[in-house]
C-alpha cells in the first residue's frame, strides 16, 4: 500500500520562534494536497515536586496569545541550538522557580497540535530540589508568581478551570502516576 509523502514546502513567514509554511503532499492514491504548517523548535516543561511528594511548584504567568494569566508547570522553548531537552528543562527550572533538580526523569514526549504544527514537547519530573538563583527572562516572567499546589487537587483544579494549559494537565497527571508507582528510573 502506498503511503502519504511530502512533496515540498514554501515558507511564508519567519519569526523569532516560529515559521509558517505551506506544505505540498501526495496521498496514497497519488492525489496532491496542501496544508498550512507552523514550524516550532520544540519545548520542555518540568513538574518540580517538593520533598513531601505531593506538592508541586507552578507558575502563574501572563500569556499574550490568550490574554490571560495561566497556572502552569515551568516551561520553555528549545531555543538553544542542539541543546539536549533535559538540559533545557534544567535551565528553565532554575530560571523560572529558582530550583535545581537532583533527579530529573523524562515522563513523556508529545505533539501539541499535530494538525498544523510540528512542535514536540518533552515533560520531566524534577525531584530532590535545591534552591539556586533564578534568572527571569522577559516581561511576562518578571511579573509571574510561583505557587505551591497539591497533586491531590489536580482533578478539581482542571474541572474548575483553574488549570487549562494542556502541558500542565499532561505533566501533572503523569507526575501523579509516576509518584504513586515508582518505576525503574526512580530511586525511591
Amino acid at each position: 500500500m502506498a503511503a502519504f509523502r511530502p512533496l515540498g514546502e514554501r515558507e511564508l513567514y519567519r519569526g523569532k520562534i516560529i515559521s509558517l509554511a505551506v506544505g505540498r503532499f501526495a496521498g496514497p492514491d497519488g492525489s496532491e494536497f496542501e496544508r498550512d504548517i507552523v514550524r516550532h523548535p520544540g519545548a520542555v516543561s518540568v513538574v518540580p515536586v517538593l520533598d513531601d511528594g505531593d506538592r508541586v511548584l507552578l507558575v502563574r504567568q501572563y500569556r499574550a496569545a490568550v490574554d490571560a494569566e495561566l497556572l502552569e508547570i515551568p516551561a520553555g522553548t528549545r531555543d538553544v541550538a542542539d541543546e539536549p531537552p533535559e538540559i533545557t528543562a534544567s535551565r528553565e527550572l532554575a530560571e523560572e522557580v529558582g530550583m535545581r533538580a537532583g533527579h530529573l526523569q523524562e515522563l513523556a514526549q508529545f505533539f501539541n497540535a499535530p494538525g498544523f504544527s510540528d512542535e514536540r514537547s518533552w515533560v520531566y519530573l524534577a525531584r530532590d530540589l535545591e534552591p539556586c538563583g533564578s534568572s527571569l527572562q522577559g516581561i511576562e516572567e518578571e511579573h509571574m508568581t510561583v505557587e505551591e499546589v497539591s497533586l491531590a487537587d489536580l482533578a478539581s483544579l482542571v474541572a474548575s478551570g483553574a488549570i487549562t494549559d494542556a502541558k500542565t494537565i499532561i505533566g501533572l497527571s503523569l507526575a501523579r502516576e509516576a509518584l504513586r508507582r515508582p518505576g525503574p528510573d526512580s530511586d525511591r
